[in-house]
């Protein structure tokens, strides 16, 4: 494998799922362009010292926060800085903890059927975020929520399968969030021990679950392109989202 121009992985101290999804084979063959789309945890932590110099660095001008108002109230938000255009745009969905984990069934398909939740119940803010994605104008935009796994890993694999990225790459770097958690983790055993006990497996993210909610999207819609063109996203967005995140032919 190339060496990388940058690091996948952006490392800080107070956050622990931030990375750049640059890199992979797109429409054509052309790869996503680099520092021009980041995915992470939530960034209420990210405040000060060297991890506020790692992230000003990067030039962030769009922060997409998809939690809930209750989840923003409770933990905080993202500091403010010059240049920041912030966007709250709560993604709707129902209660995981009102939805039954059977024994027997297995995680992947039961994560797989909240994320298709997601696409039914979540879809203004879905369109909104891909919408500011596809803005030029907003790039460079970093997307998150509360640990960058679920309602960020389906908005990001949306957006890389516009992009035309393969399922296996969108599942691979969907995985990569399970090594990033162990550190979430730890910091939650020690600051919320109760989010922890019992729900490790919910850190966890098993490419079979992006895998088959990318299937069956597909089964009910055609293909990605037509639920994104059922939810309100334009054709000329599309192509727009295409010109400006993937590397030129």
């Amino acid at each position: 494998m190339a060496d990388l121009p940058y690091p996948r992985n952006v490392s800080f101290t107070s956050t622990y799922n931030f990375r750049d999804v640059g890199g992979y084979a797109g429409l054509d063959a052309r790869p996503v362009r680099w520092r021009r789309l980041f995915r992470a945890d939530a960034l209420h932590r990210l405040i000060n010292g060297t991890d506020w110099e790692t992230y000003a660095a990067l030039g962030v001008r769009t922060v997409i926060d998809l939690r809930r108002e209750f989840e923003v109230e409770k933990a905080g938000r993202i500091r403010e800085y010059d240049g920041l255009v912030y966007k709250n745009l709560p993604l709707r969905h129902v209660d995981w903890d009102e939805v039954p984990h059977p024994e027997g069934i297995d995680h992947e398909r039961w994560l797989a059927d909240r994320y298709l939740n997601f696409a039914e119940d979540g879809t203004e803010a879905l369109l909104g975020a891909l919408s500011t994605i596809a803005d030029p104008e907003s790039a460079p935009v970093l997307v998150h929520c509360m640990a960058g796994k679920d309602r960020t890993g389906v908005t990001l694999a949306l957006t890389l399968a516009l992009l035309g990225v393969s399922d296996d790459d969108i599942a691979a770097d969907y995985a990569l969030t399970t090594t990033s958690m162990r550190g979430l983790v730890e910091y939650l055993r020690v600051s919320n021990p109760a989010a922890v006990e019992g729900n490790e497996h919910m850190f966890d993210s098993p490419e079979q679950a992006i895998r088959l909610f990318l299937r069956d999207l597909r089964a009910l819609h055609g293909s990605v392109e037509n639920y994104t063109r059922e939810i309100g996203l334009t054709d000329k967005q599309v192509a727009t989202l295409r010109d400006h995140l993937l590397e030129p032919a």
